[in-house]
């Protein structure tokens, strides 16, 4: 039976494929691993995968020349270097080396299919979580009137962090603001999990008013995780205002689409919440001095009223005291008036009373002749004399003492 030596089948196979492949095709792969020697040469794997399975591989070579403008361009354009996770249209030449085996030698990259790749996957996240009726879920919320208490999702290191926190602690007005961080990953393929591990955590705990995820600029490929389905979900559908500062000025993630206020620094976080509380101090600066306001001038017409009660009340009142004092000057006119009168009726009664006292004097009478006789000390008009009752009787000038010795009706 005739055999071959393996050297003697890596160059059949190597003649083979000289003769029968075209010089380059396009190929699409995901980078699954990539080194860049001292030499400047670029070493890759490439895969593809099927539900998140590997499904084929294949080892790949960029030399130094052309890595060097090939990484320089493609970054240049999709604004993100060259690495692992990121899905390529590259074109290859198809080689196999004796001792080496199968290869490909990439010889150029077609960045914008890297771009259009990346956001269509983008917009397939975007049309599901606006299918799903969730994308403005978080933006309904409504945000508190002066927050006070801020979970922040960020790391530790991050130096966005730490201007957040400093801009925070320092802001003009002195404001008490308590924020605790929840740490979490902020880049790479662990980061939404990590993000959404901190989220239950913040929900858990309860007791918050807002959340800030932050973490500054970087490169787009580390703001990558932001664009996840299952982070923007459940930034999507959080009970609690979320807001977002994780990248600069042209950077714009699905997480800052579906978040409740979308700013582009954490320092800008900071300021937004500390303007928020300044802008309801103002609000109540402003409605105290309404209410003093309106005390004010409701004092103002009160004593205004009070000024007019009071005149209308003294002219009134001189008018009544003027009105009784004529009064009770007409009184008093009238009433020494009637006093005369009374006093002269009573002086013309006494005199006629006088005159008839005079009238009915004994005396006068006994000088008209008459007399008076009295029975037993009694008038004797009131007693009926009985015979041998004695009687007395008086004259002008005598007093004559008889017995009664008979008496009769005329």
């Amino acid at each position: 039976m005739e055999s071959l030596s393996l050297l003697e089948l890596n160059e059949l196979v190597k003649q083979t494929l000289d003769s029968h492949m075209e010089p380059s095709y396009w190929v699409v792969a995901e980078i699954g691993e990539m080194r860049v020697n001292q030499k400047g040469h670029c070493y890759l794997e490439l895969i593809q995968t099927d539900n998140d399975k590997v499904v084929a591989k294949a080892r790949a070579t960029i030399w130094s020349y052309t890595y060097r403008n090939l990484s320089t361009w493609f970054q240049g354009i999709t604004g993100q270097p060259l690495a692992e996770g990121i899905k390529i249209l590259a074109n290859v030449k198809v080689g196999f080396h004796e001792l080496y085996g199968f290869s490909l030698n990439i010889r150029d990259i077609d960045a914008t299919y890297t771009l259009g790749e990346k956001e269509r996957l983008r917009q397939e996240v975007i049309n599901r979580l606006t299918k799903e009726g969730v994308i403005d879920m978080n933006k309904s919320l409504t945000l508190p009137l002066v927050p006070q208490r801020i979970a922040v999702i960020s790391s530790p290191t991050a130096a966005g962090y730490g201007d957040f926190m400093q801009h925070l602690e320092s802001n003009p007005y002195g404001y008490h603001i308590e924020a605790r961080l929840f740490e979490a990953l902020m880049q790479g393929k662990e980061a939404p999990a990590s993000i959404i591990q901190a989220m239950h955590r913040i929900h858990q705990q309860g007791g918050y008013d807002l959340v800030a995820l932050i973490r500054g600029g970087g490169s787009q490929l580390d703001l990558e995780c932001f664009d996840d389905y299952d982070l923007c979900n459940h930034l999507a559908q959080f009970p609690l205002p979320v807001i977002t500062g994780i990248g600069h000025e042209r950077d714009d993630t699905i997480a800052d689409m579906v978040a409740h206020t979308k700013l582009k620094t954490p320092t800008a976080v900071a300021e937004f919440i500390i303007q928020g509380i300044a802008a309801f101090q103002v609000a109540i600066n402003e409605e105290a001095m309404k209410i003093a306001r309106t005390v004010r001038e409701q004092l103002h017409r009160a004593r205004l009223d009070i000024q007019l009660l009071h005149s209308s009340i003294s002219h009134a009142a001189r008018n009544t005291v003027r009105q009784h004092h004529h009064r009770l000057q007409h009184l008093v006119t009238n009433l020494r008036h009637l006093s005369r009168q009374q006093i002269t009726r009573q002086q013309h009664l006494l005199q006629q009373l006088d005159e008839q006292h005079r009238h009915l004097d004994p005396n006068l009478i006994l000088q008209r002749g008459y007399t008076f006789t009295m029975i037993d000390g009694q008038p004797l008009k009131k007693i009926s004399p009985q015979s041998g009752a004695k009687l007395t009787t008086f004259t002008i000038d005598k007093i004559i003492e008889s017995t009664v010795t008979s008496a009769g009706k005329k």
